[in-house]
C-alpha cells in the first residue's frame, strides 16, 4: 500500500503561487512599469545606464517588476549590435557592508576556484579587483542590489560604483546600479553624495489596495487552482486581509496557497473561508516565530512585556510603561535588566520586524514619544513566547489575565 499519493483536487499548478514564479504579465503595476522603462531607455539607445533606486514595502512588486523588465530588456537589446548588456543580480540580505557586497560581486564574476577570501584585503583593493572583473565583462553592466538597505551606513561602494567611469576606474565598461529597498528611510540615511548618484532615478512602489490584490489573485488562481475549487468570495477575503495588513501581494498569495494546502489535508474539494482563517493564523504564528529567531533574550522579554500589557488591555502604551513591566519580568527570570534606552531600541527592532506597531504622539514642548502595541494576534504572540522563553508561570498568568479580559 502506498504511503504517498498525489493530491490534485485543489491545485492545478501550485508553483504559480510561489515566490519564484514569474508570470507572463505583471498585474496592477502599469504606471511603475512605464516609469521604469523610461529609466532603462538609455541602455537601448546605447548610452550609459541610469542609476535607479526602488523602494516600497515587502511584496509590492519591486523585485518581480525588475526581473520581468530586465528579462525583456536583455531579449530586446540583442537586436542591436552596439549594445552588449550583462545583468548581475545580488541579494544583500546577509551582507552588512560595502566590503562584503564587493567581495560577493567579485566572486560572482570569477570562475569557480578563482574566488577571493571574504576577509584580509583592504577595502580599496577589493574595489579594484571588482573594477577589473567588470572591465573584463565589458559592454553595459547592470548591477542589481536587492535588499540594499542591509548595507546600512557603510555605503562607500554605492558612492564609488556609479562614478566608476567618471573616476577612470572603468574604461570601456558602462556600469549602472539598481538598488532595491524595503526601507523607506534608507535613502535619508545615505551620504548626500550617494543620494545624488544612486538615486538618479527613483521609483516608489506603493502598497496594493484590496481590488488590486483581488485582480492579482484571480489572475494567478486561473493558473494555480483547479476549476471550481475556490468558494465564491474567498479570493476577495484573502485580498482584504492582505490589504488591511501590509498591501503585500506575497502575503495574499501565501494565504491562498496555505489555505489550499489546509483544504487538501482536510480532504475538502473547495477552499473555504475557514481554511483561509486557519492559514492566516498559521502564517502569523510563523511570522512571529521567524522574528523571534532574530531577537536576544532581552528583545524577547521586551516583547513579553508588551504582550502582558495587551492582556491587561493597556495598549497602546509608552516605552516607560513597557519598561516597568519588562523590569518585573527580568526579576522573575533572574535576568539583569537593561537601561530604558536599550529596551527602546529593542522595541524599535520589533517594530521593524512587523511584530509591533507604533504611533507617534506629539506633545508640544515636552517632545514626541511613541506608543506601542502588538501588530500580530495576541494568541500567535503568546504561543511563540511560550516556545522560546522558560517563564511558564509568568506566561500562564498572562494567559489567565487575557482570558478574563476576553483578549484573543
Amino acid at each position: 500500500m502506498r504511503r504517498f499519493e498525489r493530491k490534485q483536487n485543489i491545485f492545478r499548478n501550485k508553483d504559480a503561487l510561489g515566490e519564484s514564479y514569474q508570470p507572463d504579465q505583471i498585474e496592477e503595476r502599469d504606471e511603475e512599469i512605464d516609469e521604469y522603462m523610461h529609466a532603462l531607455q538609455p541602455i537601448v539607445d546605447g548610452w550609459e545606464p541610469n542609476n535607479i533606486f526602488l523602494y516600497g514595502n515587502t511584496g509590492v512588486g519591486k523585485t518581480a517588476v525588475t526581473d520581468y523588465l530586465l528579462d525583456r530588456l536583455q531579449d530586446d537589446v540583442a537586436d542591436y549590435d552596439d549594445v552588449d548588456l550583462s545583468v548581475i543580480p545580488l541579494n544583500c540580505k546577509t551582507l552588512n557592508s560595502s566590503y562584503q557586497v564587493a567581495v560577493e560581486l567579485v566572486n560572482k564574476l570569477r570562475p569557480a576556484g578563482g574566488e577571493i577570501s571574504s576577509t584580509g584585503y583592504p577595502q580599496q583593493t577589493v574595489f579594484k579587483k571588482l573594477y577589473r572583473e567588470l572591465e573584463a565583462v565589458g559592454g553595459t553592466i547592470l548591477i542589481v542590489l536587492d535588499e540594499i538597505d542591509s548595507i546600512g551606513d557603510r555605503d562607500e561602494l554605492l558612492y564609488e560604483l556609479p562614478r566608476a567611469r567618471a573616476n577612470n576606474n572603468l574604461d570601456s565598461a558602462k556600469a549602472g546600479v539598481i538598488g532595491i529597498s524595503n526601507d523607506f528611510k534608507f535613502r535619508e540615511q545615505l551620504d548626500p553624495r550617494v543620494q545624488d548618484t544612486l538615486c538618479e532615478r527613483e521609483l516608489q512602489f506603493p502598497p496594493y489596495d484590496a481590488p488590486e490584490l483581488e485582480n492579482i489573485l484571480e489572475s494567478r488562481a486561473e493558473i494555480a487552482i483547479a476549476e471550481g475549487a475556490v468558494e465564491q468570495g474567498v479570493l476577495n477575503f484573502c485580498a482584504a486581509l492582505a490589504a488591511r495588513d501590509s498591501g503585500s501581494a506575497r502575503q495574499a498569495l501565501d494565504l491562498v496557497r496555505l489555505a489550499g494546502e489546509i483544504a487538501e489535508n482536510r480532504e475538502a474539494d473547495l477552499i473555504k473561508r475557514d481554511h483561509v482563517e486557519a492559514a492566516r493564523s498559521r502564517l502569523e504564528q510563523e511570522r512571529v516565530e521567524e522574528g523571534m529567531r532574530e531577537l536576544t533574550t532581552h528583545g524577547r522579554l521586551a516583547l513579553l512585556a508588551v504582550i502582558s500589557k495587551a492582556a491587561k488591555e493597556e495598549t497602546p502604551c509608552r516605552t516607560r510603561e513597557i519598561y516597568e513591566e519588562y523590569v518585573m519580568l527580568c526579576d522573575s527570570s533572574g535576568t539583569d535588566s537593561l537601561a530604558q534606552r536599550s529596551v527602546h531600541n529593542h522595541l524599535s527592532d520589533l517594530r521593524m520586524l512587523g511584530i509591533l506597531s507604533a504611533c507617534e504622539n506629539r506633545s508640544g514642548s515636552r517632545g514626541n514619544y511613541y506608543s506601542y502595541e502588538l501588530d500580530v494576534p495576541f494568541t500567535s504572540a503568546i504561543e511563540a513566547m511560550s516556545d522560546v522563553l522558560r517563564l511558564d508561570s509568568e506566561i500562564e498568568t498572562i494567559r489567565e489575565i487575557a482570558s478574563m479580559n476576553n483578549v484573543a
